[in-house]
């Protein structure tokens, strides 16, 4: 199976069983809220997505891949563990560098909206 359809399938787990081997034990990742290296420190971050906040969801919206860059555009969606539990969504994109033998190097993650955005979500309005 090729990199792109395992990516598939593991969009459609989010965050469970993810196939951290298509990942280099040096991956560089980056989000508006992180930057790091390593495959350990982004299992660990998909982890505290998994147990922290509630349903967790990616639904892909695409994928393609052009030479040593896979594109994909997501929903990231959850449920915060605050009394009024309300339902979080991160529209954004990714890009991923592979290297010569299909593995990710670089993830770099784009929001479509700003971390206000995210955070104004999280407020009780009469509306929800």
């Amino acid at each position: 199976m090729d990199i792109v359809e395992i990516l598939k399938q593991d969009y459609q787990r989010f965050p469970a069983n993810q196939t951290y081997s298509l990942y280099a034990q040096d991956v560089y990742f980056k989000d508006p809220l992180n930057e790091f290296r390593g495959v350990k420190k982004y299992q660990a971050m998909i982890k505290f997505i998994e147990t922290w906040f509630i349903a967790p969801k990616m639904d892909l919206h695409d994928i393609h891949r052009e030479g040593n860059t896979i594109k994909t555009e997501w929903t990231l969606s959850w449920n915060t563990p605050v009394p009024w539990k309300p339902r979080i969504a991160i529209p954004g994109w990714s890009e991923l560098r592979v290297n010569q033998q299909d593995i990710i190097t670089s993830h770099v993650d784009y929001w479509k909206c700003s971390r206000l955005d995210v955070i104004k979500q999280h407020l009780p309005t009469k509306n929800r």
